[in-house]
């Protein structure tokens, strides 16, 4: 199923001849899925060799070559005599594969079967990448040592995808840099099943209703399921379209209104799907199907038919909830979901606008681009490990000082998150003059980060690890910076050696010398310490009533009281709220669906977002002299509301950091990015080694010591009512204040995460495109805030 037309799509990668050269156990030209989806977009921009599974020949051991003449890609398939013993095998196909690449420079070894690794493994290259479609271990036939090339090449990767997410999550903990890309959808071509007219010949004939599958039919089809249906409702034709591979031909169910058409072309394939009525997934649930995530799902779709299948995991998971989609576990349900997906073959109006919308963001191209950014990212981390201070993406210009007396659309003060954001959606987004300030010496707000003296990447007020659950807020960043996969990890010092934060299951025995071995267990044990508070009002009483006495006097209770200047009790619910108690082994800090921190550092991606011709930087400088010097006629300010009101009721509370940097000469200071010193007899709260975080290889290390200080720059507002009363009194003047929009931490009063500052600059970006005018809906956002798969 092959010969699909050529993308258009260009791939964003550096404009160089060096080679693509992937392995695969599927042939070119046996049916056109995720390889050759993918490898006929990066063929657009750079030389691809698509290198298959050898023949046995006449002759020598040699190489033939073709071009696909659709894309360009170059498909390699080695001969090999039969007479080849096993142990030179390898040789021979490591010396045609560099006679292929014949010295060329290789951007990515990319994998879709390890068993290529043992004679690929030597050949140079930018990046490797396994692209993990299938668990192949779990297939028929499948070689007695493809686990262990498999665990070679995962510790050999740079960058691991997963063609679903069951597998992502079968195998996430396996690299550090995995991400799930599950089968997508040319959504054009498929769409041709809906309006086209003409039936290929060899299924003209059959008569209908037709129920149909395409696809290689293999072990891990449910031929009893396929004998049923036919044998319960003779009036009805299954129509098979696609090779026999692996099973036996005379073990299929035969019956007249069973009929197999045999392979076709992936250009063929809408023409054939015209003509069912229903499309069926009969997969057998098994080994060999636990992981799969089928490429014809949004295919059938995209051609507007409705789908039958059983409930295969990723299907249930990402389809089945569509009104299009039914799923069936047995012959009697399945034959039942037939009959009613025959009645929505009637009424196409009534689901097919759902399935749409879900297929609207789906697409190969835009699998193809994001992989393309996560090998880029690896590239760019790979080469920032070979080098102690090396910054692989490029430098936006310096900061340029400000032209006051021009007049500008608006001045942001604060060059932070919420400044910088709003700062680049206006000057981009609207074609508005904006002056952005910032009273400290550079941008980036409390998110700076440099390198020291040393040549330590290092954050200098503090850690700041982004994590987010926000697909928008991700992609919009994603603009600006590549990201290093990373996932926080913190330890405490409990009196008994440094055990998981938050607390979880290993936290506990460890603690306690206990043997808990599951979360039911883990959850009565601390059922069996808490001490229930009937009205919960302070954080005291949120982790006493959950956890007990005892553990939030060692985790909680001397950590708070260094943190804030006083005891839990006396402390909004909400603070030791935000801390979770898990009854797992999960020793991550954070839980979201994307954690990573910006490749080359925060200030980079800071430069990048502000790097616009629009956008004028000044550092350095404080509000009250930028107020009387410049012309202007909007402010977006992110600065602390009550300075921007000098005070009038009093100043709002804060708790302050001050930190003590130091290098060590030596590699690593400790096993964590941060561990929390709780008791209060130590006058910090956690130190912070920063190379865990940006994956720096360095001979030298820098951590940082943070000791919570009542004076200092404002970073956390005092959660107790009465502050609260004062913010609100400070809100009041502030939304009757003309021409001045408040956004951001301290503008707010209110402890945001990165993510949530980016979150509200965005929001607030809306609401002020829509006071000038601009409604932003649908597609016009879309293009603001491009849209990325999840992490």
């Amino acid at each position: 199923m092959s010969d699909a037309p050529p993308s258009t799509v260009v791939a964003k990668l550096s404009a160089d001849d060096a080679l693509i050269v992937c392995f695969s156990h599927l042939r070119w030209d046996f049916v056109f899925q995720r390889p050759q989806h993918l490898m006929s977009r990066f063929a657009k921009a750079r030389p691809v060799i698509f290198w298959e599974e050898p023949l046995l020949g006449e002759g020598g051991p040699r190489i033939e070559t073709r071009t696909c003449p659709a894309t360009g890609v170059v498909v390699a398939t080695p001969v090999l005599p039969a007479e080849l013993a096993e142990d030179e095998r390898d040789a021979v196909l490591a010396r045609l594969l560099d006679e292929t690449v014949a010295g060329r420079p290789v951007r990515a070894r990319w994998y879709y079967t390890p068993m290529m690794l043992s004679f690929s493994r030597r050949l140079p290259a930018a990046c490797v990448v396994y692209d993990c479609m299938d668990e192949l271990a779990n297939f028929k036939f499948a070689p007695p040592q493809l686990r262990a090339l498999e665990r070679e090449l995962l510790e050999a990767a740079d960058v691991v995808f997963t063609g679903g997410y069951s597998l992502y999550e079968a195998k996430r903990a396996a690299h550090p840099d995995i991400h799930p890309f599950p089968s997508s959808v040319d959504r054009e071509h498929f769409a041709q099943a809906r309006t086209l007219q003409h039936t290929p010949e060899d299924q003209a004939s059959l008569p209908g209703p037709r129920l149909g599958f395409y696809g290689v039919i293999d072990e891990r089809m449910d031929l009893e399921l396929i004998e049923a249906i036919a044998q319960a409702r003779p009036d009805w034709t299954l129509v098979l379209v696609g090779p026999v591979v692996k099973i036996d031909p005379a073990s299929l169910p035969r019956r007249d209104n069973i009929v197999y058409l045999g392979g076709k072309s992936y250009a063929d394939l809408p023409a054939y799907l015209a003509g069912w009525d229903v499309a069926l997934m009969p997969f057998a649930i098994n080994e060999s199907t636990r992981f799969i995530s089928p490429t014809k799902t949004p295919e059938y779709l995209a051609g507007g038919r409705p789908v039958v299948s059983t409930p295969i995991v990723d299907v249930v998971r990402h389809y089945g909830a569509l009104s299009g989609v039914r799923i069936a576990s047995d012959a009697q349900t399945f034959i039942a979901a037939c009959d009613a997906a025959l009645a929505d073959s009637r009424t196409p109006e009534t689901w097919l606008p759902q399935v749409d919308e879900a297929l609207a963001k789906l697409s190969w191209d835009e699998t193809f681009r994001a992989m393309g950014e996560r090998i880029g990212a690896a590239i760019d981390r790979k080469a920032l490990r070979t080098s102690d201070i090396t910054v692989t993406l490029p430098r936006a210009p310096a900061i340029r000082p400000a032209s006051r007396n021009k007049p500008f659309d608006y001045v942001v003060v604060g060059a932070g998150f919420a400044g910088s954001v709003l700062a680049e959606r206006l000057a981009a987004g609207l074609d508005k003059r904006v002056l952005l300030v910032d009273r400290r010496p550079h941008i980036g707000g409390n998110a700076y980060d440099e390198h020291n003296a040393d040549g330590v990447l290092m954050h200098r007020y503090g850690p700041h690890i982004f994590h987010t659950n926000s697909e928008d807020v991700a992609a919009y960043l994603s603009r600006f910076t590549r990201w290093r996969p990373y996932e926080h990890r913190v330890l405490a010092e409990t009196g008994r050696g440094l055990l998981p934060m938050p607390i979880n299951r290993t936290t506990l025995n460890g603690l306690y010398g206990l043997d808990l071995k599951s979360d039911d267990e883990a959850a009565a044990y601390l059922a069996s310490r808490a001490e229930p508070v009937a009205n919960i009002r302070t954080s005291e009483d949120v982790v006493i009533s959950a956890i007990g006495r005892d553990l939030y006097q060692r985790f909680f209770q001397g950590y708070t009281r260094k943190q804030w200047g006083l005891d839990p009790s006396e402390l909004d619910k909400s603070v030791t709220a935000r801390v979770p108690t898990r009854t797992n082994t999960d020793d991550r800090y954070f839980t979201d669906t994307f954690q990573a921190m910006p490749a080359a550092g925060y200030t980079r991606m800071f430069e990048a977002m502000v790097d616009h011709p629009n956008i004028t930087v000044e550092t350095g400088v404080e509000w009250d002299d930028i107020r009387a010097e410049t012309v202007f006629d909007h402010v977006v300010y992110t600065g602390p509301i009550d300075d921007y009101f000098d005070g009038r009721y009093g100043p709002l509370p804060y708790r302050s950091l001050k930190f003590r940097h130091e290098t060590h000469d030596q590699e690593w200071f400790q096993s964590v990015g941060t561990v929390n010193y709780p008791a209060e007899d130590v006058p910090y709260t956690r130190i912070s080694e920063y190379k865990h975080m940006t994956g720096q290889t360095h001979r030298k290390t820098t951590i940082t010591y943070e000791y919570p200080s009542a004076v200092g720059d404002p970073y956390y507002p005092i959660p107790r009512p009465e502050n609260q009363a004062l913010y609100k009194r400070y809100e009041a003047l502030a939304l009757a204040e003309h021409g001045v929009t408040f956004v951001g931490r301290l503008a707010s009063y209110r402890y945001y995460n990165m993510d949530q500052v980016v979150g509200q600059a965005l929001a607030t970006f809306r609401r002020l495109a829509e006071r000038d005018g601009r409604v932003l809906r649908g597609s016009e956002v879309g293009s603001m805030i491009a849209k990325l798969p999840a992490a």
